[in-house]
């Protein structure tokens, strides 16, 4: 029986997953190209708006109290439709402040539904279970991508924007409301504390997110905008990058999943830190269009591995702390969000090289105290 609940909640999460997938690599494969040769923004624009994006990652920690009233599994989907909303109506707003307005809609809805997700998936699956699962749930994630990149790629060419993003809004918004309907849960799976928990015993796990979340930012806002600003790719050569790099990561997630079971988080983070440390310091220096797709292919790789972070919190947290230290530690990793996009925004334009040089730092740092990281493999 209990792993008959266990399918249908790996089921639920599959399809939602899914879904949330196609709606931010969706958005993201057009955004650059729609920010820059259609709103006309710039270096700085992007940085702005980067910290407005993770302003509801921020706010997840309110995700604890919204579960007072609506069942975790229930929150997952509502939060689907709000990112099939946000991302469907990003074509009709091409302007500064309607971007604004549909990156929040779309950034809420995302980030609500990876808190619960996160949640959900090392509740019901156990320690020696839950890495491969994250890593599958990113594999699946990965060859959605694959999907909508191949479909942007074909259809870009015949169709606008409007059309693009409210095609995509739709069907996201169609799996959401199948998710409502849906009831995977298990009456036995322990209660969870529905209040915000912060615990000195998690102090590590506090500060890795949080410079996860930092050195994040950094990527985000300014590698794909270097790709698109420096080198010129178009929205096709962008989404054939995607492609590339989900194909990739969909064979690749599943197996860090299982390096983390069968080597442990801080061998599979110390791989992560050290490679990453050396992929910021290239983007810095690279003047060739294809070495920088290569990195930008590395830097997903090695991301991938944070799943050991979470992984790292269920070998030392209560399971009753899951929920809310999920949702508080979304809200630690997007605490550098709302001020790193923005003070990078105005670093890259004294030199776009300098962004990059921080996000090596912090590299540097995450790789010196993931050697405290002490569980058994």
């Amino acid at each position: 029986m209990k792993k008959i609940l266990q399918y249908k909640m790996y089921q639920y999460l599959m399809i939602l997953t899914i879904a949330a997938a196609v709606g931010l690599q969706g958005w993201r494969t057009l955004f650059d190209n729609f920010a820059v040769n259609v709103i006309f923004l710039k270096g700085m624009h992007i940085g702005i708006l980067q910290s407005i994006r993770e302003i509801p990652g921020f706010l997840a920690l309110l995700a604890v109290y919204i579960l007072l009233i609506i069942k975790e599994h229930k929150l997952s989907a509502i939060s689907v439709i709000v990112l099939g909303i946000g991302v469907g109506i990003t074509g009709f707003f091409p302007t500064w402040t309607g971007l604004i307005f549909t990156t929040l809609i779309m950034s809420f809805g995302f980030h609500y539904f990876e808190t619960t997700n996160q949640s959900l998936t090392l509740q019901y699956f156990d320690k020696k279970t839950s890495p491969w699962v994250l890593g599958k749930l990113r594999g699946i994630a990965a060859g959605s991508n694959i999907g909508v990149g191949i479909l942007i790629f074909i259809i870009s060419p015949y169709l606008t924007y409007i059309q693009i993003y409210s095609l995509l809004g739709i069907a996201i918004i169609g799996a959401g409301i199948w998710a409502l309907f849906q009831n995977p849960t298990d009456k036995n799976i322990p209660f969870q504390r529905k209040q915000m928990i912060l615990r000195k015993k998690y102090w590590l796990f506090y500060f890795l997110t949080f410079m996860a979340g930092a050195r994040r930012q950094i990527f985000i806002a300014f590698a794909v905008f270097l790709i698109v600003k420096k080198f010129c790719f178009s929205v096709q050569e962008i989404a054939v990058l995607f492609i590339i790099n989900n194909f990739i990561n969909f064979f690749l997630s599943p197996l860090i999943g299982k390096a983390i079971i069968k080597f442990g988080e801080r061998y599979v983070l110390s791989v992560e830190y050290f490679s990453l440390i050396i992929i910021f310091c290239s983007y810095a220096f690279v003047e060739s269009k294809y070495l920088v797709a290569i990195l930008y292919i590395l830097d997903h790789i090695f991301f991938n591995c944070a799943i050991a972070i979470r992984t790292f919190f269920q070998k030392i947290g209560d399971h009753a702390d899951i929920a809310p230290t999920m949702a508080v530690s979304f809200t630690i990793n997007h605490i550098a969000a709302i001020f790193i996009p923005t003070i990078g925004g105005f670093l890259w334009m004294i030199d776009y090289k300098i962004p990059f040089f921080f996000g090596a730092g912090m590299s540097l740092i995450s790789l010196i105290f993931v050697q405290l990281i002490k569980t058994d493999v």
